[in-house]
Formats: C-alpha cells, structure tokens, sequence
C-alpha cells in the first residue's frame, strides 16, 4: 500500500502474534487448537471471539466481526490501517520507513516522545508532592480546595509545572535532544533562541492514551493568568480530536454498566471518580466530535451521556452538541443506531461542585433522567421560548423543526413535530394545521454535516444499509454456500488456488461477495504462498465487509478443507446452472416461436439433464 511498504507489513505481522495481541487486552483461554475470549467490540458474558493461531485470524459469533491482528487494532482502539500498522510497529520495536506522502515517524522515534512524556509526568509529580516555595505551595492549596489531597494526586499523577527552564535541564540531563522535547512539545524555542517550558506555573494534568500512557498534558493556571487552561499542542502522540482524558481510568466501568459519561473538564472527572462514578471521561478544550463518539461506542454498549454544566459555557456547549442529530439516530440505523443522550446539571453547578455538595447517587439519578438528544434539543428551544404568546409559540416550532430537520424524512422526526405541534397547541392557539407541520417539516433544507475542528463530520458515520429484501430460503442457502466457499479460500489459501476456476466463473448473488472473489484470486496471482491474514488483510482493504466474511467458520467440522472446498465449488456450480435453466426457461415463456423455441427448449432439456446427473453424484460432503 502507498507510504508503508509490503515488506514492512509483513514484517510487522511476522512480529505480531495474534494471540498475544489479543491476550495483552483480554484473558484468552485455549480450547482445542484455538483460543477464545469475550468479545472486546461488544458486551457479552459467554466467550464467543475466536482466534486461530494457525491462520492469525479472529472472528466473533456474536457480533460477526473478524479479521487479522491489523483489523483487530484497527477496530479496537479506532484506526486506519497504516495507523495499525505504526502501532503495531511500535510494539514489536520495528522502524518502518514510509514511501512518499506525510513524513514517517519510525516507532523508536514515537517510543522516545513517550518516553519524554513519562519522564516529564514524573518531573512535574516530584514538584507537587515535595517542591518548596510560594508557587508549589499555591499548587498543592488549589488541589486541597478541590478535595483533590490525600492519595488523590498519586492515583491521578498530578503535577506542578514550575517553569523557569527546570524542565529543560531536567530532560537535557536525562539525555534527551532539544528537537525532541519541541516535537512532544513540553519545550518551545525562545525569542532569544534558548529553549524554554512549555507549561509555567500551573498545576498539571497528564494525558493518557487507552493504554494508559502519558502522550500529553493539561494545565491550570494558578491564581489569575490567560489561559485558564492550556493544553498540549497537537503532537504526532496526540490528536485531541480522538482522545478522551480518564478513558484509560474509565474503560473497565464503562464495560462493566455499559454507559459512558462525557463531561467538559479534567477536575470534574477526577471528582465524579473519587465520589464513585468511574464511568467519566472529558473531551480536551474541544467539542465531542464523532470519533470521540466511536472510541466510546467501544468501551460502552449501551448509551453515551452528555453531561452539561449548568453555567453559561454549558449551555453553549449543549446547542452544539445538536450537530449530532443525524440519521444514526433513527429507526433507518437498525442495530447501529446511536444512543446520544443529554442531560444539563441543575443550579448552575459543574459536575465536580455538583457530585461534592449532593453526592454520587444524587449524580447518578441525574444520569439516568437523561434524554435523547433530540428530545433534549427540542425541550431546550421550547424552554427559550415564551410559549403563552402566539409569537413565542411560532417561533418555538418553528425552531423545533429547525433541530429535526437532519432526520426530516424519518419517522421519528415525523412523530417529534407532530408531538411538538401538539404540545404548543395546548398552550394556546397556532396557525397551522398538523398536515402543515409536516410539509414545513418535508420542505426544510437539511443542513451540511458538521464539521469540527478536526476535519472529522458527524457524517463520517457508516450509512445506515437499506432494508433487504425478503429471501427465499433457497436463496438464504445460496448466500451462505457462498460465504462459505470465500471463507474457505481465504482461510485455506490451497483451496483457493485448487478452486481458482470457480472463483472465477461462480455467478455471485451478493456484489461484495464477487468483490471478495475477485481480491482473493488477485491476491494468490501475485503471491500463490500468500498467508490467510494476508489475504484477509488485501480483502479488507477492497471492501470494509471482507473480515466479517473470509473469517466466518465453517459448517463442516468433520471434513477436511479440500473436500469442503470440492463440494461448495460444485454446489456453487449446480446452482448457476439452474438459474441458467430458470432464465432460459423465462426467455421460452416470454413468446419465443419457431427454430428460437426448439433451440432454448433443447437447450433446457440438456442442462437439466446434466443438472439432475450431477446433483446425484452430489452426495452429502465425506466426513474426513
């Protein structure tokens, strides 16, 4: 692939054992040849994810996910595939040189800015707990005043940030390079060319990744000073964009309840967590975009809360949470329809002024009010409106209509105006009738996805697939032997390569299945000793479908894969043959007259005669 080379993607997978990727996330446990774990995409208390050391592939049956350990990074911590690939890297100490497009980081490179990082969280931890003078000691009063003493600032890292170029001396007498503290940027360059602390006076919050390692940092001024809060530059360690402060605190909870709380600050987490609500996490001085969204959806099954301060910055922050509202939030998204809800905290208290004067459960009971975010949008417009007046009332609806309209052609914007036209209507009287609403509904421009400031729209979403139509069961069979076979062929690269006729020639009844096919032969054309992950791998990369398929198991434990592969290829065969029989048939009945009638009848005649001599040779599959 463009940037990294294939010779370093295998190197990378060579030196990256499936089970022990997966076991350093979650406990595997060996059964037979394989080993299974409980799914890490979804909540499940059975194990259902299996991974095939021999072919370095996974697949859950509960969920249908399933790929090679690239897929499985990918999936899990929300990446591309050269981003996998990078970490993966990283991992295993592998330098991996990008051809061409942005500027390669080799792993070494991003395991020393870590290692920066580490050693500066460190520094500004020594400072807190034992550093002398007014400003240390102004550090350690502030977090006192929080409730932040005791072990808190242990549990949590907590630092203070001298400045005055301690920093610097104290990394450069670690050994580390100018360039390489500006690259993780806790130094800048100095007007008058010397290198100074990036963060000065302030009480610091390291930034964790999933995995719990420091990639950045937060900082609080103390006393008075512009900015309030200042934050870590972006890095090639850190996209604030996709990083969530506490989630590496925070994962195992959100599992355990199947929520994720989303709250604005990194005071507020702390609290809401000493108080006993672990399932907290803050975004970093940006809004919730969607990548926050899916990293969450990961670790939370159920719904995500959208926890607002009462204060003025709080409700800002609540009518731009309203972007969200798209189609993954109605019935159009079937299974991935998102669970966004809101709530605002009453008295104009933060979550951490709150959780100290009500406590948890008192917080808790607030969570669990929380509405979906459509209906939080729309009870916010009808509260700014004063709704006694015929002028409040219009203006209400209209601006209701206003927040349904990136979903106006669902059902579930259609109920909302007809409920909020309802609703207004009792409060007096309005000059429209409901069959209006929804034409003034129908007739609102839908705006433009969202864009955040990392370039990342709300309608990067997948798209909620179209409903299927209803299949015969002859046809639901067909679509399985189908998958089968392309399961096969990719687990068992022999099979493909004996069966590559049939790859060729099966008239597919699914586009991403000829999709696959056609990958697959690609793949054993250009490499006839190509692994099953790397196929996989290739497939993937063609259609985001193809994990879920080639990883499948079979329904032929007892059989060995070629006798598996001989009898799906000639019942994937057989089967073209009728519906060559059946479309002949249909071209008979449609008028044909004369030589044309006794040709397709000939025709008809001799496959079904091949078709009913093969089907008897077709025996059930032999057992191994």
């Amino acid at each position: 692939m463009a940037g990294i080379s294939d010779e370093d993607i295998q190197k990378v997978r060579d030196a990256s054992d499936l089970v022990a990727v997966i076991g350093e996330r979650t406990p595997v446990k060996q059964k037979g040849r394989d080993f299974w774990c409980c799914c890490p995409l979804h909540q499940e208390k059975t194990p259902s994810f299996k991974i095939d050391p021999a072919t370095q592939l996974w697949h859950c049956f509960g969920c249908g996910e399933g790929g090679d350990v690239f897929s499985f990074i990918m999936k899990t911590e929300d990446l591309t595939f050269p981003e996998a690939v990078r970490r993966l890297a990283e991992r295993a100490h592998i330098d991996i040189v990008e051809e061409g497009g942005r500027a390669a980081m080799p792993a070494s490179r991003k395991a020393r800015l870590k290692e920066i990082c580490a050693r500066t969280a460190e520094f500004y931890h020594t400072q807190l707990m034992r550093g002398r003078g007014e400003e240390a000691d102004a550090a350690r009063a502030y977090l006192g005043s929080r409730g932040f003493g005791g072990e808190v600032p242990n549990r949590w890292d907590l630092g203070f940030a001298p400045g005055r170029g301690a920093l610097v001396r104290h990394l450069s007498a670690l050994g580390f390079k100018s360039d390489e503290m500006i690259a993780a940027n806790v130094a800048l360059d100095g007007r008058d060319g010397r290198l100074r602390d990036r963060f000065y006076n302030r009480v610091m919050f390291p930034i964790r990744d999933v995995q719990g390692d420091v990639i950045a940092f937060g900082g609080r001024v103390i006393g008075t000073g512009e900015p309030k809060y200042l934050n870590s530059q972006e890095t090639p360690l850190f996209h604030k964009s996709q990083v969530l402060y506490g989630l590496d605190h925070a994962k195992a909870a959100m599992a355990s309840t199947g929520t994720a709380i989303v709250v604005e600050g990194y005071t507020d987490v702390i609290a809401l967590h000493e108080a006993g609500v672990k399932n907290v996490v803050a975004t970093l001085g940006t809004a919730l975009t969607m990548r926050h969204i899916r990293v969450l959806s990961r670790h939370a099954s159920k719904r995500i809360v959208y926890l607002f301060d009462g204060d003025a910055a709080g409700q800002r922050a609540a009518d731009r949470a309203l972007a969200f509202i798209d189609k993954s939030m109605t019935e159009q998204a079937g299974k991935s329809q998102l669970e966004l809800v809101a709530v605002t905290l009453p008295d104009n208290l933060d979550p951490a002024e709150f959780v100290q004067a009500k406590g948890a459960d008192a917080l808790r009971e607030v969570v669990d009010g929380a509405k979906p975010l459509l209906e939080y949008g729309i009870e916010r417009r009808l509260e700014s409106c004063d709704l006694e007046t015929p002028q409040g009332r219009d203006r209400a609806l209209a601006e209701c209509l206003a927040v349904l309209a990136p979903i106006k052609d669902s059902l579930v914007a259609k109920d909302y105006a007809v409920r909020t036209w309802s609703r207004l209507r009792a409060f007096g009287r309005l000059g429209i009738e409901e069959a209006d609403v929804l034409d003034r509904l129908a007739s609102l421009e839908a705006p433009r996805p969202f864009q955040h400031d990392d370039g990342d729209p709300a309608a990067e979403m997948p798209a909620p697939r179209a409903p299927r139509r209803a299949l015969s069961q002859a046809e639901l069979n067909r679509l399985r032997f189908e998958r089968e076979f392309l399961a096969l062929a990719a687990q068992h690269p022999l099979v493909g390569l004996i069966h590559a006729d049939a790859l060729a020639q099966v008239q597919w009844h699914e586009e991403v299945h000829r999709l696959l096919a056609e990958s697959i032969l690609a793949t054993l054309s250009e490499n006839p000793t190509a692994s099953a992950a790397d196929i996989v791998t290739k497939a993937t990369l063609a259609t985001p479908h193809a994990a879920r398929v080639l990883t499948a198991g079979s329904s032929y434990p007892s059989s060995t894969p070629e006798a598996i592969g001989a009898y799906l290829a000639e019942e994937l065969a057989l089967g073209d043959a009728e519906d060559a029989i059946g479309a002949l048939t249909a071209q008979m009945n449609a008028g044909a007259e004369g030589e044309e009638a006794e040709l397709l009848h000939a025709a008809v005649t001799t496959l079904q005669m091949d078709v009913a001599t093969r089907r008897v040779a077709h025996r059930a599959l032999p057992a191994s």
